[in-house]
């Protein structure tokens, strides 16, 4: 009996997601826990193993595709069993996405009488009018454009990737290939060869080449990163201010741990670590700090959930600490390198990336001494952490300093009370010993 298998949720917030590459072709046979498909939601990248043994009957989606949440796109069965009942819109000839879409059948048939045969070879180039007016307009080489279009026809992508690629011949070599004939380099070839020896070494190609440049279309994840950023800046009133602290305790701590950590059976605490930690026992004293303003109404949270942002390949990712008032600086640390492990492996769950009450953003290992984050909705606040600079003190000493930068939202939070809690987190900090004692 043939089974469906269908586009898995990744949290109730996902709707859909992107098939990025198929693991299994049409034909092949899968045993239980094969991978299937690889697909992405906005923020994660996930693999999907298949449930059942059998034979890939059909695939319902390509990759690149956007599939709802609990649609099929795939039928897994016996070779030879009747699906047709099972496919959606199977009375629908298969299309291939995008130009195939824009082009009827009738206009396939005008492709397929435009078709020439060669009198030496007998070859057919099936070749779309949009993409053949393109072909000739640009003299892409026609021989190195791949086929993607139903029949083993081209289309105008595949135009398009071969000129992305720089497989540019001359609009006569692409007539004679459109019209069947064999490519053949003539007897005056040389000649041009020679003529192009002798022009000057600063040539039309070397100042093309200043000109040059790739189109890439954004990400499914820069997509939402952008969205997510616009409707910061646009939709609140934002509002940062910039401070530091005598981060000579914290270092000297920090060197203890790095020192002794091991033999105590300790993961190694990063300064990051120590930040968090000092945020989580401040931020429950400041509930509109700790909140998220959804419309009009507060959603203040008893606990300490920090979001942590974590630079990836595939773009800024905040997984969340949740609890994070509730734990020992270890337990902290080593959720934090548990969740920013699998933010890089592109493992977190939509789940593990929400709820979150608050967030901190640490540039301070790249250099920098002062920025605005954006605060990341529909949290109220966000902390930005600097590098250390040294500083004189009133006494005339030397001491280092680092930076600590809070964007709040002004139509939650007023300037007082994010000014008290900058400077109640700058002072745990600064006496951070004291801090694990309480």
């Amino acid at each position: 009996m043939a089974n469906i298998v269908i586009m898995p949720r990744q949290g109730q917030s996902v709707e859909s997601c992107i098939i990025t590459t198929w693991q299994k072709k049409k034909g092949d046979r899968v045993e239980v826990g094969d991978i299937l498909f690889s697909y992405e939601t906005d923020k994660s990248a996930f693999d999907e193993p298949s449930q059942f043994s059998g034979t890939i009957l059909e695939l319902l989606a390509a990759e690149g595709d956007v599939v709802p949440c609990l649609d099929p796109v795939c039928i897994i069965g016996e070779e030879g069993e009747d699906i047709s009942a099972l496919i959606p819109g199977a009375a629908k000839e298969e299309a291939p996405a995008e130009e195939a879409k824009t082009e009827e059948v009738a206009e396939t048939k005008i492709v397929e009488a435009e078709a020439t045969v060669s009198e030496a070879e007998g070859a057919r180039v099936f070749i779309s009018p949009r993409a053949k007016n393109l072909a000739l307009k640009t003299g892409v080489d026609m021989t190195k454009v791949v086929p993607t279009g139903p029949h083993g026809r081209i289309i105008e992508r595949d135009i398009n990737k071969a000129l992305d690629a720089g497989f540019v011949a001359t609009t006569s070599l692409v007539e004679d290939f459109l019209a069947g004939k064999p490519i053949v380099v003539e007897e005056a070839a040389p000649a041009v060869v020679e003529e192009v020896k002798e022009a000057p070494a600063a040539a039309a190609p070397v100042a093309d080449d200043f000109r040059a440049y790739t189109d890439e279309p954004m990400s499914n994840i820069r997509k939402v990163i952008a969205k997510s950023m616009h409707a910061s800046l646009s939709e609140m009133a934002q509002l940062t201010l910039n401070s530091s602290f005598d981060a000579t305790n914290l270092l000297a701590y920090r060197a203890k741990l790095k020192a002794n950590g091991e033999a105590l059976g300790l993961s190694k605490i990063t300064i990051n670590d120590m930040i968090l930690f000092a945020a989580a026992r401040v931020l429950p004293n400041y509930p509109e700090i700790n909140a998220n303003l959804i419309d009009n109404t507060f959603r203040k949270y008893k606990h300490a959930n920090i979001g942590m942002a974590v630079d990836t390949d595939r773009g800024l990712l905040v997984p969340v600490i949740f609890g994070s008032d509730t734990l020992t600086l270890a337990e902290l640390s080593a959720q934090a390198k548990t969740l920013a492990g699998k933010a890089r492996e592109g493992k977190l769950s939509p789940d593990e990336m929400s709820g979150g009450s608050f967030t901190i953003s640490n540039l301070g290992s790249m250099g920098v001494e002062s920025f605005t984050p954006v605060i990341n909705p529909p949290q109220t606040a966000i902390l930005g952490v600097c590098c250390t600079t040294n500083r004189l003190n009133a006494e005339g000493k030397v001491y280092p300093a680092m930076g600590l930068s809070l964007t709040f939202d002004h139509r939650a939070v007023d300037g007082a009370p994010a000014a008290k809690f900058l400077k109640e987190l700058c002072t745990a900090l600064e006496n951070f010993d004291l801090l694990l004692a309480k």
